[in-house]
């Protein structure tokens, strides 16, 4: 019987030449499955940088190429390397914040942004259970870079980050759950065997917003994060930092 949590879809393209061919490079199916898992965890969060893509339903294969991407993007690239590995994996959606992105989305445009932005992490079975990958949506010196610039301080909700960890963020592989965008999480969309079934449901880049974002606003986003990554973090006006009130967290549930 086909597992569905293993197979292949036009968005999770591992089956495709470039995916192949660096799993086989890289040597990954040689290793243990813990292992397995993190290799393909740490490409994707240190060699893929954070960045924004043209949209979020990208299949694996465009945003290996693209050479960056943000949480939905990161998140199908890394559950296509994992199918490809033999590594059950599962798609998990949510909205967060649009506070989160304050910081690297530019002042001008803010009040533009909707207030429910989509997000998701991958859920990866591991040792009898899930576990939940989110740590690698920022690279590591996008992450050194805001704390430096907020030494001493846990709580950031902001710059595409949103933890009450940030000097020490559970974002490295060690066979637990992997979080740093946690905290900007306003709904829970629930659990999906592959992206493609959420983005049929779910999309939020389209008409005019979306063609201003594609040709225009995400170059300008992409040259705020490389700023950050050369430790010029954009001051925010206001210091505003946390998100907005009405807008805790949600509690999640994510045992199922």
């Amino acid at each position: 019987m086909t597992d569905i949590h293993l197979t292949a879809t036009p968005l999770l393209d591992f089956n495709s030449a470039p995916l192949r061919g660096l799993i086989a490079d890289r040597g990954w199916a040689d290793l243990p499955p813990a292992a397995r898992i993190g290799a393909a965890y740490d490409f994707v969060r240190n060699e893929i940088r954070f960045g924004y893509n043209a949209e979020d339903a990208l299949p694996a294969s465009r945003v290996l190429a693209d050479g960056y991407g943000q949480c939905n993007t990161k998140a199908i690239l890394l559950m296509a390397l994992l199918r490809g590995l033999g590594i059950r994996c599962r798609f998990h959606g949510f909205t967060i914040d649009k506070g989160l992105q304050r910081g690297v989305v530019p002042e001008l445009i803010y009040p533009l942004v909707p207030r429910d932005i989509l997000h998701s992490w991958v859920e990866v079975w591991h040792d009898g259970g899930w576990l939940d990958l989110e740590g690698f949506i920022l690279d590591a010196p996008v992450l050194a870079a805001l704390q430096a610039r907020f030494p001493g301080r846990q709580t950031l909700c902001a710059y595409g980050a949103g933890t009450d960890c940030l000097q020490a963020p559970q974002v490295g592989w060690t066979g637990q759950s992997t979080y740093i965008q946690r905290t900007g999480i306003n709904r829970d969309l629930g659990v999906f065997d592959a992206p493609d079934e959420f983005y049929a449901r779910h999309r939020q880049l389209s008409g005019l917003r979306g063609l201003l974002y594609r040709g225009f606003v995400r170059h300008w986003m992409n040259r705020r994060v490389a700023r950050i990554r050369a430790g010029e973090v954009p001051v925010i006006p206001g210091g505003s930092t946390r998100l907005e009130p009405g807008h805790a967290p949600v509690t999640l549930d994510t045992e199922a």
